[in-house]
Protein backbone atom coordinates (compact mmCIF):
# COMPACT_ATOMS: atom_id res chain seq x y z
CA UNK A 1 0.00 0.00 0.00
CA UNK A 2 1.35 3.58 -0.86
CA UNK A 3 1.77 5.95 1.94
CA UNK A 4 -0.71 8.45 2.76
CA UNK A 5 0.56 11.69 2.68
CA UNK A 6 -0.58 15.14 2.39
CA UNK A 7 0.59 17.15 -0.31
CA UNK A 8 1.90 20.70 0.59
CA UNK A 9 0.72 22.39 -2.32
CA UNK A 10 -3.01 20.62 -1.77
CA UNK A 11 -6.03 23.19 -2.62
CA UNK A 12 -3.53 25.28 -5.05
CA UNK A 13 -3.91 26.24 -8.49
CA UNK A 14 -3.11 24.00 -11.10
CA UNK A 15 -1.37 26.99 -12.69
CA UNK A 16 2.05 27.01 -11.69
CA UNK A 17 2.17 31.11 -11.68
CA UNK A 18 -0.45 30.80 -9.27
CA UNK A 19 0.76 28.33 -7.40
CA UNK A 20 4.03 29.86 -6.58
CA UNK A 21 2.44 33.22 -5.22
CA UNK A 22 -0.08 30.87 -3.26
CA UNK A 23 2.77 29.03 -1.24
CA UNK A 24 4.64 31.64 -0.82
CA UNK A 25 1.72 33.51 0.93
CA UNK A 26 0.24 30.70 2.82
CA UNK A 27 4.08 30.17 3.93
CA UNK A 28 3.72 33.85 5.81
CA UNK A 29 0.98 32.67 7.85
CA UNK A 30 0.85 28.97 8.13
CA UNK A 31 2.00 29.05 11.56
CA UNK A 32 0.25 31.98 13.16
CA UNK A 33 -1.79 31.04 16.23
CA UNK A 34 -5.60 30.36 15.63
CA UNK A 35 -8.58 32.37 16.54
CA UNK A 36 -11.44 30.81 16.86
CA UNK A 37 -14.49 33.37 17.64
CA UNK A 38 -17.26 31.31 17.15
CA UNK A 39 -17.92 27.42 17.45
CA UNK A 40 -19.82 24.60 19.76
CA UNK A 41 -16.80 22.88 21.06
CA UNK A 42 -17.97 21.57 24.92
CA UNK A 43 -16.13 23.68 27.33
CA UNK A 44 -15.78 21.00 29.71
CA UNK A 45 -13.53 18.68 27.75
CA UNK A 46 -11.19 21.36 29.11
CA UNK A 47 -12.38 21.50 32.67
CA UNK A 48 -12.04 17.39 32.87
CA UNK A 49 -8.95 17.27 30.83
CA UNK A 50 -9.64 13.33 30.49
CA UNK A 51 -8.62 11.03 27.69
CA UNK A 52 -11.23 11.49 25.11
CA UNK A 53 -12.89 7.57 25.20
CA UNK A 54 -11.99 6.23 21.71
CA UNK A 55 -11.66 6.90 17.96
CA UNK A 56 -15.77 6.74 17.68
CA UNK A 57 -16.69 9.21 20.44
CA UNK A 58 -14.06 11.56 19.05
CA UNK A 59 -14.73 11.72 15.01
CA UNK A 60 -18.49 10.24 14.71
CA UNK A 61 -20.71 10.36 17.45
CA UNK A 62 -20.61 14.93 18.37
CA UNK A 63 -20.14 14.93 13.85
CA UNK A 64 -23.29 15.84 12.55
CA UNK A 65 -21.38 15.94 9.19
CA UNK A 66 -19.59 12.82 9.55
CA UNK A 67 -23.66 10.78 10.33
CA UNK A 68 -24.97 12.92 8.00
CA UNK A 69 -23.47 11.60 4.79
CA UNK A 70 -23.75 8.55 6.05
CA UNK A 71 -27.36 8.48 6.94
CA UNK A 72 -28.00 9.86 3.34
CA UNK A 73 -26.56 5.92 2.26
CA UNK A 74 -28.47 4.19 4.74
CA UNK A 75 -26.81 4.09 7.07
CA UNK A 76 -29.36 4.12 10.44
CA UNK A 77 -27.83 6.00 12.94
CA UNK A 78 -28.98 3.47 15.22
CA UNK A 79 -26.11 1.61 13.96
CA UNK A 80 -23.88 4.80 14.38
CA UNK A 81 -24.77 4.95 18.06
CA UNK A 82 -26.12 8.24 17.90
CA UNK A 83 -27.08 10.10 20.99
CA UNK A 84 -31.33 10.08 21.13
CA UNK A 85 -33.28 12.86 22.74
CA UNK A 86 -32.15 12.59 26.53
CA UNK A 87 -28.93 10.69 26.23
CA UNK A 88 -30.38 7.42 25.21
CA UNK A 89 -27.95 5.27 23.43
CA UNK A 90 -28.02 0.76 22.36
CA UNK A 91 -24.79 0.62 23.39
CA UNK A 92 -23.00 -0.34 20.53
CA UNK A 93 -19.67 -1.67 20.21
CA UNK A 94 -17.53 1.43 19.64
CA UNK A 95 -15.03 -1.15 17.09
CA UNK A 96 -17.72 -2.21 14.91
CA UNK A 97 -18.99 1.53 14.36
CA UNK A 98 -15.69 2.45 13.46
CA UNK A 99 -15.31 -0.55 10.93
CA UNK A 100 -18.89 0.36 9.49
CA UNK A 101 -17.52 4.14 9.17
CA UNK A 102 -14.50 3.01 7.70
CA UNK A 103 -16.31 0.39 5.36
CA UNK A 104 -17.95 3.76 4.19
CA UNK A 105 -15.00 6.24 4.41
CA UNK A 106 -15.18 6.34 0.62
CA UNK A 107 -18.25 8.41 0.71
CA UNK A 108 -16.26 11.64 1.74
CA UNK A 109 -13.96 11.86 -1.16
CA UNK A 110 -13.94 15.03 -2.87
CA UNK A 111 -16.24 16.44 0.43
CA UNK A 112 -14.92 19.31 3.15
CA UNK A 113 -15.60 16.65 5.78
CA UNK A 114 -13.04 14.16 3.98
CA UNK A 115 -10.42 16.81 3.76
CA UNK A 116 -10.46 17.80 6.99
CA UNK A 117 -10.88 13.69 7.77
CA UNK A 118 -8.13 13.49 5.77
CA UNK A 119 -5.82 16.36 7.88
CA UNK A 120 -6.77 14.84 11.39
CA UNK A 121 -6.02 11.60 10.59
CA UNK A 122 -2.47 12.13 9.04
CA UNK A 123 -1.24 15.48 10.80
CA UNK A 124 -2.83 15.06 14.01
CA UNK A 125 -2.46 11.24 14.49
CA UNK A 126 0.60 9.90 11.92
CA UNK A 127 -2.06 7.57 10.30
CA UNK A 128 0.47 7.07 7.27
CA UNK A 129 -2.64 5.19 5.03
CA UNK A 130 -5.78 6.16 3.85
CA UNK A 131 -8.64 4.60 5.91
CA UNK A 132 -10.54 1.99 4.53
CA UNK A 133 -12.52 -1.61 5.50
CA UNK A 134 -9.26 -3.37 5.74
CA UNK A 135 -7.39 -1.21 8.19
CA UNK A 136 -10.06 0.02 10.08
CA UNK A 137 -9.34 -1.68 13.05
CA UNK A 138 -5.61 -0.84 13.01
CA UNK A 139 -6.21 2.70 12.59
CA UNK A 140 -8.69 2.59 15.49
CA UNK A 141 -5.81 1.05 18.00
CA UNK A 142 -3.33 3.40 16.40
CA UNK A 143 -5.77 6.27 17.60
CA UNK A 144 -6.96 4.89 20.65
CA UNK A 145 -3.25 4.40 21.62
CA UNK A 146 -2.49 8.07 21.60
CA UNK A 147 -5.71 9.62 22.93
CA UNK A 148 -4.69 7.25 26.25
CA UNK A 149 -1.53 9.90 26.50
CA UNK A 150 -1.23 12.82 28.48
CA UNK A 151 -0.44 14.76 24.56
CA UNK A 152 -3.13 14.35 23.43
CA UNK A 153 -5.53 15.43 26.46
CA UNK A 154 -7.47 18.20 25.84
CA UNK A 155 -5.38 21.12 26.93
CA UNK A 156 -2.52 19.84 25.41
CA UNK A 157 -4.18 19.63 21.98
CA UNK A 158 -5.50 23.16 22.69
CA UNK A 159 -1.84 24.17 23.05
CA UNK A 160 -0.66 22.09 20.19
CA UNK A 161 -2.98 23.07 17.72
CA UNK A 162 -1.79 26.83 18.87
CA UNK A 163 -4.90 28.12 19.68
CA UNK A 164 -4.94 31.77 21.27
CA UNK A 165 -8.90 31.73 21.48
CA UNK A 166 -11.74 29.87 21.42
CA UNK A 167 -15.36 31.04 21.83
CA UNK A 168 -18.39 28.46 22.52
CA UNK A 169 -21.61 29.41 22.09
CA UNK A 170 -24.12 29.33 25.22
CA UNK A 171 -27.59 29.49 25.95
CA UNK A 172 -29.14 32.99 28.17
CA UNK A 173 -30.08 31.05 30.69
CA UNK A 174 -26.58 29.15 30.83
CA UNK A 175 -25.10 30.02 34.41
CA UNK A 176 -21.08 29.10 32.61
CA UNK A 177 -20.03 27.03 35.28
CA UNK A 178 -17.80 25.32 32.88
CA UNK A 179 -16.21 28.45 31.89
CA UNK A 180 -16.13 29.39 36.43
CA UNK A 181 -14.36 26.15 36.35
CA UNK A 182 -11.67 27.04 33.82
CA UNK A 183 -10.98 30.56 35.07
CA UNK A 184 -10.57 28.77 38.73
CA UNK A 185 -8.03 26.29 37.37
CA UNK A 186 -5.49 27.77 36.42
CA UNK A 187 -4.93 26.88 32.93
CA UNK A 188 -3.50 29.57 30.47
CA UNK A 189 -6.29 28.29 27.95
CA UNK A 190 -8.59 31.20 26.78
CA UNK A 191 -12.10 29.60 26.14
CA UNK A 192 -14.46 32.45 26.18
CA UNK A 193 -18.36 32.19 26.15
CA UNK A 194 -21.08 33.51 23.21
CA UNK A 195 -24.59 34.78 24.22
CA UNK A 196 -26.92 33.06 22.38
CA UNK A 197 -30.32 34.32 23.15
CA UNK A 198 -32.59 32.13 20.73
CA UNK A 199 -34.71 30.07 23.46
CA UNK A 200 -35.81 33.24 24.88
CA UNK A 201 -36.58 35.31 21.31
CA UNK A 202 -38.02 32.79 19.26
CA UNK A 203 -41.60 32.00 20.82
CA UNK A 204 -42.31 29.06 19.35
CA UNK A 205 -39.83 27.22 21.03
CA UNK A 206 -41.38 24.23 22.85
CA UNK A 207 -39.21 25.33 26.29
CA UNK A 208 -39.67 29.39 26.11
CA UNK A 209 -42.06 28.69 29.11
CA UNK A 210 -39.36 27.17 31.08
CA UNK A 211 -36.36 29.17 29.64
CA UNK A 212 -38.37 32.17 30.90
CA UNK A 213 -38.76 30.48 34.32
CA UNK A 214 -34.84 29.81 34.75
CA UNK A 215 -34.51 33.42 33.62
CA UNK A 216 -36.06 35.22 36.33
CA UNK A 217 -34.48 32.44 38.64
CA UNK A 218 -31.13 33.86 37.40
CA UNK A 219 -31.65 37.59 37.32
CA UNK A 220 -34.22 37.88 40.49
CA UNK A 221 -36.66 39.43 38.24
CA UNK A 222 -40.65 38.89 37.52
CA UNK A 223 -40.07 38.37 33.71
CA UNK A 224 -43.70 38.27 33.59
CA UNK A 225 -43.74 41.57 31.78
CA UNK A 226 -41.59 42.49 28.32
CA UNK A 227 -40.45 45.24 30.68
CA UNK A 228 -38.68 43.42 32.55
CA UNK A 229 -38.00 40.51 30.43
CA UNK A 230 -35.63 42.46 28.51
CA UNK A 231 -34.02 44.19 31.66
CA UNK A 232 -33.07 40.36 32.57
CA UNK A 233 -31.56 40.05 29.55
CA UNK A 234 -29.51 42.99 29.62
CA UNK A 235 -28.10 41.84 33.17
CA UNK A 236 -27.50 38.33 31.48
CA UNK A 237 -25.29 40.12 28.90
CA UNK A 238 -23.83 42.05 31.38
CA UNK A 239 -23.03 38.59 33.61
CA UNK A 240 -21.52 36.75 29.96
CA UNK A 241 -19.31 39.90 29.53
CA UNK A 242 -17.72 39.39 32.84
CA UNK A 243 -16.70 35.90 32.15
CA UNK A 244 -15.18 36.95 28.72
CA UNK A 245 -17.62 37.04 26.20
CA UNK A 246 -17.15 39.85 23.12
CA UNK A 247 -19.91 38.56 21.38
CA UNK A 248 -24.07 37.31 20.91
CA UNK A 249 -25.38 34.69 18.45
CA UNK A 250 -28.42 35.10 17.07
CA UNK A 251 -30.19 32.33 14.89
CA UNK A 252 -32.73 32.75 12.69
CA UNK A 253 -34.47 31.25 10.09
CA UNK A 254 -34.96 35.58 8.67
CA UNK A 255 -33.15 38.32 9.08
CA UNK A 256 -36.67 40.10 9.27
CA UNK A 257 -36.15 43.16 11.84
CA UNK A 258 -38.91 45.24 12.67
CA UNK A 259 -39.54 47.51 16.11
CA UNK A 260 -43.12 46.71 17.08
CA UNK A 261 -44.86 49.39 19.30
CA UNK A 262 -44.75 48.81 23.09
CA UNK A 263 -48.85 48.22 22.84
CA UNK A 264 -47.90 45.65 20.10
CA UNK A 265 -44.98 44.23 21.91
CA UNK A 266 -46.96 43.43 25.28
CA UNK A 267 -49.71 42.24 23.16
CA UNK A 268 -47.86 39.28 22.26
CA UNK A 269 -45.74 38.95 25.41
CA UNK A 270 -48.75 38.67 26.57
CA UNK A 271 -50.14 36.30 24.67
CA UNK A 272 -47.04 33.92 24.40
CA UNK A 273 -47.33 33.48 28.39
CA UNK A 274 -50.34 32.45 27.95
CA UNK A 275 -49.58 29.66 25.60
CA UNK A 276 -51.63 31.53 22.44
CA UNK A 277 -48.72 33.17 20.50
CA UNK A 278 -48.84 32.87 16.98
CA UNK A 279 -46.60 32.03 13.78
CA UNK A 280 -47.16 35.87 13.13
CA UNK A 281 -46.68 36.92 16.57
CA UNK A 282 -43.62 34.70 17.00
CA UNK A 283 -41.88 36.49 13.82
CA UNK A 284 -42.83 39.95 14.46
CA UNK A 285 -41.37 39.03 18.47
CA UNK A 286 -37.75 37.86 17.05
CA UNK A 287 -37.71 40.88 14.54
CA UNK A 288 -38.21 43.32 17.33
CA UNK A 289 -35.84 41.21 19.65
CA UNK A 290 -33.05 41.95 16.81
CA UNK A 291 -33.52 45.36 17.12
CA UNK A 292 -33.34 45.25 20.64
CA UNK A 293 -30.22 42.98 20.46
CA UNK A 294 -28.56 45.33 18.17
CA UNK A 295 -29.85 48.30 20.47
CA UNK A 296 -28.11 46.71 23.55
CA UNK A 297 -24.70 46.05 21.43
CA UNK A 298 -24.56 49.91 20.93
CA UNK A 299 -24.76 49.87 24.51
CA UNK A 300 -22.46 47.21 26.15
CA UNK A 301 -20.36 46.95 22.69
CA UNK A 302 -20.63 43.18 22.47
CA UNK A 303 -20.66 42.26 18.39
CA UNK A 304 -23.90 41.32 17.16
CA UNK A 305 -23.57 37.73 14.81
CA UNK A 306 -26.68 36.84 12.73
CA UNK A 307 -27.06 33.66 11.09
CA UNK A 308 -29.55 33.15 8.69
CA UNK A 309 -31.46 30.66 6.29
CA UNK A 310 -31.19 27.31 7.65
CA UNK A 311 -34.34 25.62 7.46
CA UNK A 312 -33.72 23.58 10.76
CA UNK A 313 -34.71 20.02 11.63
CA UNK A 314 -36.37 19.83 8.01
CA UNK A 315 -36.84 15.57 8.89
CA UNK A 316 -39.48 15.28 11.33
CA UNK A 317 -38.24 11.49 11.82
CA UNK A 318 -34.95 12.07 13.08
CA UNK A 319 -35.88 15.18 14.92
CA UNK A 320 -38.65 13.86 16.64
CA UNK A 321 -36.34 10.69 17.79
CA UNK A 322 -32.79 12.07 18.31
CA UNK A 323 -33.30 15.84 18.69
CA UNK A 324 -31.45 19.17 17.40
CA UNK A 325 -28.35 19.03 15.26
CA UNK A 326 -28.50 15.70 13.79
CA UNK A 327 -27.65 17.04 10.26
CA UNK A 328 -30.93 17.50 8.93
CA UNK A 329 -30.98 21.27 9.04
CA UNK A 330 -31.28 22.38 4.72
CA UNK A 331 -30.21 26.18 3.44
CA UNK A 332 -33.30 27.98 2.09
CA UNK A 333 -33.87 31.36 -0.18
CA UNK A 334 -32.90 34.33 2.08
CA UNK A 335 -33.52 37.83 1.54
CA UNK A 336 -31.26 40.80 2.93
CA UNK A 337 -32.07 44.03 1.52
CA UNK A 338 -35.02 44.47 2.81
CA UNK A 339 -35.16 42.71 6.12
CA UNK A 340 -32.00 44.02 7.70
CA UNK A 341 -33.08 47.56 6.32
CA UNK A 342 -34.75 49.20 9.56
CA UNK A 343 -32.13 47.62 11.88
CA UNK A 344 -29.13 48.88 9.53
CA UNK A 345 -31.18 52.45 9.39
CA UNK A 346 -31.36 52.66 13.21
CA UNK A 347 -28.02 51.20 14.33
CA UNK A 348 -26.07 50.77 10.90
CA UNK A 349 -23.97 53.87 11.11
CA UNK A 350 -22.92 54.00 14.92
CA UNK A 351 -19.20 53.16 14.75
CA UNK A 352 -19.53 51.72 18.51
CA UNK A 353 -21.56 48.66 16.90
CA UNK A 354 -20.66 45.87 15.07
CA UNK A 355 -22.83 43.07 13.55
CA UNK A 356 -21.77 40.30 11.37
CA UNK A 357 -23.71 38.88 8.86
CA UNK A 358 -23.66 34.81 7.42
CA UNK A 359 -26.12 33.32 4.93
CA UNK A 360 -26.31 29.76 3.61
CA UNK A 361 -28.14 31.50 0.19
CA UNK A 362 -24.93 32.21 -1.83
CA UNK A 363 -26.95 34.30 -4.37
CA UNK A 364 -26.74 36.88 -1.99
CA UNK A 365 -23.43 37.10 -1.85
CA UNK A 366 -22.90 39.39 -4.72
CA UNK A 367 -26.37 40.64 -5.03
CA UNK A 368 -27.13 42.08 -1.16
CA UNK A 369 -24.47 41.22 1.40
CA UNK A 370 -21.47 42.73 -0.41
CA UNK A 371 -23.21 46.03 -1.34
CA UNK A 372 -24.84 46.45 2.38
CA UNK A 373 -21.39 46.11 3.92
CA UNK A 374 -19.86 47.87 1.31
CA UNK A 375 -21.99 50.52 2.75
CA UNK A 376 -22.35 50.21 6.31
CA UNK A 377 -19.63 51.16 8.88
CA UNK A 378 -20.93 48.51 11.10
CA UNK A 379 -21.92 45.47 8.84
CA UNK A 380 -19.35 43.04 8.45
CA UNK A 381 -19.90 39.36 6.38
CA UNK A 382 -18.88 36.38 8.44
CA UNK A 383 -16.73 33.66 6.19
CA UNK A 384 -18.24 31.19 3.90
CA UNK A 385 -20.33 29.18 6.62
CA UNK A 386 -21.82 25.48 7.21
CA UNK A 387 -22.44 24.04 3.39
CA UNK A 388 -20.03 26.43 2.38
CA UNK A 389 -16.80 26.49 4.57
CA UNK A 390 -15.31 24.31 1.55
CA UNK A 391 -12.66 24.59 -1.00
CA UNK A 392 -15.08 26.03 -3.86
CA UNK A 393 -17.13 27.47 -1.69
CA UNK A 394 -14.69 30.02 0.68
CA UNK A 395 -13.30 30.30 -3.36
CA UNK A 396 -16.88 31.65 -4.05
CA UNK A 397 -16.98 33.76 -1.49
CA UNK A 398 -14.24 35.60 -2.30
CA UNK A 399 -14.80 36.02 -6.06
CA UNK A 400 -18.44 37.02 -5.15
CA UNK A 401 -17.82 39.44 -2.94
CA UNK A 402 -14.58 41.39 -2.53
CA UNK A 403 -14.75 43.34 -5.48
CA UNK A 404 -18.23 45.32 -3.91
CA UNK A 405 -16.83 44.82 -0.17
CA UNK A 406 -13.48 44.36 -0.51
CA UNK A 407 -11.21 42.34 1.95
CA UNK A 408 -11.77 44.72 5.20
CA UNK A 409 -15.32 44.03 5.20
CA UNK A 410 -14.98 40.69 5.98
CA UNK A 411 -13.88 39.23 9.74
CA UNK A 412 -11.70 36.40 8.52
CA UNK A 413 -12.33 33.21 9.37
CA UNK A 414 -14.06 31.01 11.88
CA UNK A 415 -15.10 27.18 12.31
CA UNK A 416 -18.08 27.08 13.51
CA UNK A 417 -17.22 23.25 15.17
CA UNK A 418 -18.18 20.79 17.45
CA UNK A 419 -15.36 18.76 16.57
CA UNK A 420 -12.20 20.13 18.69
CA UNK A 421 -10.20 18.25 16.10
CA UNK A 422 -10.90 19.32 13.20
CA UNK A 423 -10.33 22.68 14.25
CA UNK A 424 -6.46 22.79 13.06
CA UNK A 425 -8.15 21.32 9.99
CA UNK A 426 -10.50 23.71 9.08
CA UNK A 427 -8.13 26.86 9.46
CA UNK A 428 -5.87 24.94 7.57
CA UNK A 429 -8.11 24.69 4.15
CA UNK A 430 -9.23 28.44 5.23
CA UNK A 431 -5.60 29.79 4.98
CA UNK A 432 -4.98 27.41 1.97
CA UNK A 433 -7.63 28.88 -0.53
CA UNK A 434 -7.25 33.18 0.81
CA UNK A 435 -3.48 32.13 -0.22
CA UNK A 436 -4.43 30.70 -3.26
CA UNK A 437 -7.06 33.34 -4.38
CA UNK A 438 -4.60 35.99 -3.43
CA UNK A 439 -2.16 34.46 -5.58
CA UNK A 440 -4.62 35.05 -8.71
CA UNK A 441 -4.64 38.60 -8.10
CA UNK A 442 -1.00 38.43 -7.71
CA UNK A 443 -0.47 36.65 -11.03
CA UNK A 444 -3.06 38.79 -12.97
CA UNK A 445 -1.29 41.81 -11.64
CA UNK A 446 -4.27 42.80 -10.01
CA UNK A 447 -2.32 43.69 -6.41
CA UNK A 448 1.14 43.01 -5.84
CA UNK A 449 2.63 40.49 -3.35
CA UNK A 450 3.77 42.73 -0.80
CA UNK A 451 -0.12 44.22 -0.83
CA UNK A 452 -1.21 39.92 -0.70
CA UNK A 453 1.06 39.40 2.52
CA UNK A 454 -0.77 42.31 4.03
CA UNK A 455 -3.91 40.96 3.21
CA UNK A 456 -3.34 37.32 4.32
CA UNK A 457 -2.01 38.36 7.45
CA UNK A 458 -4.83 40.56 7.94
CA UNK A 459 -7.13 37.92 6.93
CA UNK A 460 -5.66 35.09 8.94
CA UNK A 461 -5.23 36.66 12.43
CA UNK A 462 -6.10 40.60 12.52
CA UNK A 463 -9.48 40.95 10.80
CA UNK A 464 -11.14 38.50 13.35
CA UNK A 465 -9.52 39.75 16.20
CA UNK A 466 -10.51 43.58 15.45
CA UNK A 467 -14.43 42.46 14.58
CA UNK A 468 -15.01 40.16 17.69
CA UNK A 469 -13.00 42.87 20.00
CA UNK A 470 -10.11 39.95 20.96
Amino acid sequence: MNEFVLNEDRFFDSDLSIRKFARELYNEIKDYPIISPHGHVDPNIFVENKPFPNPTELFISPDHYVFRMLYSQGVPLEELDIPQIGGKRLGKDPKKVWQLFAENYYLFAGTPSGVWLDYEFNKVFGIKEKLNGNNAQKVFDMINEQLQTEEFLPRNLFKKFNIEILTTTDAATDQLINHQQIKQSGWDGRVIPCFRPDGLTNLLNPNWKNELTELGKLTSLDVNNYKNFISALEMRREYFKSMGATSTDHGVISPFTYKLTEGEVNAIFSRALNGKATERDAELFTANMLMEMARMSCDDGLTMQIHAGSNRNHNNVIYEKYGLDKGCDIPQRTDYTENLKELLNAYGNNLNFTVIVFTLDETTYSRELAPLAGHYPAMKLGPAWWFHDSIEGMTRYRQMVTETAGFYNTVGFNDDTRAFVSIPARHDVARRVDANFLGGLVARHIINVDEAKNIIKDLTYNLVKKAYKL
